[in-house]
């Protein structure tokens, strides 16, 4: 006899009730993964903000060994006089329907406007406020940069008010991905690319360029530099002003990111970007690429979820925390004080 084989229909799996839950399932944990991202990108985006800031803060502090706090409030600076010469550009210039060219012209001849006058400030603040106190003490060094941060924000409020304005984002648009489930503004692009640019370009500017070699003569030891034949004075004001012209960019970007602008606008992002700077090892470049980016996916990630009220406690006390393992911060080097 031959064996008899029964054919059976195959049972499908998850039918009913659990097959809608599974498919529920799924679509959160897609959903929840864009969210991720979203809050990644967004972190990244803004870090790279931090990271523009802090380069400018860890320069001035790895070539003149000062502190200089009212970097933020020249980002501030750099901002009015963008929105001010887009604004002018926009009503005398472009006429009705300008193009997409001529837009995009205005706006990059208003980043170069900015970053010419922070530029110019810089260089001003460093002449009359630091150089006289180039032989005093760290306490005499420190309340002077209060004082000029004071001076620029009242000042500020003096010649462009009180009342916020809406900045106009530099670029609009965003990049649409995975169907929509994830959309990347074209501002965050540009933010990451200017500061990965901005960074190699600064490594390369001051380890192979004369004035480079010249800033990290000064910062080794500024006697030896002078005796060598480094004009001191003259290398410590284009340390200025290069932190200023990028305090210039960070300022626009900034204010893409979130257009709101007013005097105090400055302030909060430079005290955390001078935190990034210290995170990183305060005098490295990389340093402070480094710690801007994950300052800005800690802040994004606490926001998100722990506490949009305690971010910056957050962010504050993680510094702590990496200061009390490693002093010097993530990329910096220990150098004892010589007696």
């Amino acid at each position: 006899s031959h064996p008899v084989f029964l054919w059976r229909k195959p049972r499908r799996e998850a039918e009913g009730p659990s097959a809608l839950v599974s498919a529920i399932e799924r679509k959160r944990e897609v959903r929840e993964l864009m969210e991720f991202l979203s809050y990644l990108i967004n972190g990244v985006s803004l870090g790279s903000i931090y990271a523009i800031i802090a380069l400018g803060y860890t320069m001035v502090y790895g070539i003149a060994k000062m502190l200089n706090f009212a970097h933020g409030d020249v980002i501030m600076v750099g901002a009015y006089v963008s929105f001010y010469t887009t604004s002018f550009a926009a009503n005398s210039l472009l006429g009705e329907n300008p193009s997409a060219l001529a837009s995009a012209g205005a706006t990059l001849l208003s980043v170069l406007v900015a970053m010419a006058v922070c530029t110019v400030l810089g260089v001003i603040i460093e002449g009359l406020a630091y150089r006289p106190l180039r032989q005093a003490g760290s306490l005499a060094v420190l309340i002077t940069a209060i004082g000029v941060s004071y001076f620029l924000q009242n000042g500020a409020q003096l010649l462009f008010g009180a009342n916020p304005v809406n900045f106009t984002p530099v670029i609009s648009g965003q990049l649409t991905l995975f169907s929509g489930r994830l959309r990347i503004s074209y501002v965050a692009l540009l933010t990451v690319a200017a500061c990965i640019v901005i960074m190699l370009a600064l490594t390369a500017f001051t380890s192979r360029s004369k004035m480079g070699k010249a800033m990290r003569a000064c910062s080794e030891d500024k006697a030896a530099a002078q005796l060598m034949g480094i004009n001191v004075n003259r290398t410590i004001s284009m340390t200025f002003a290069i932190g200023s012209a990028l305090a210039a960019i960070a300022g626009v970007l900034l204010c893409s990111y979130s257009p709101v602008l007013k005097p105090t606008t400055g302030s909060m992002p430079g005290i955390k970007a001078f935190t990034a700077a210290v995170f990183g090892g305060i005098g490295s470049i990389p340093g402070a690429f480094l710690g801007g980016i994950l300052l800005g996916i800690i802040e994004s990630m606490a926001q998100a979820y722990i506490s949009t009220q305690l971010s910056n406690a957050i962010l504050f006390a993680v510094l702590i925390v990496v200061l009390l393992v490693k002093p010097s911060g993530l990329l910096g080097k220990y150098v004892p004080e010589k007696v």
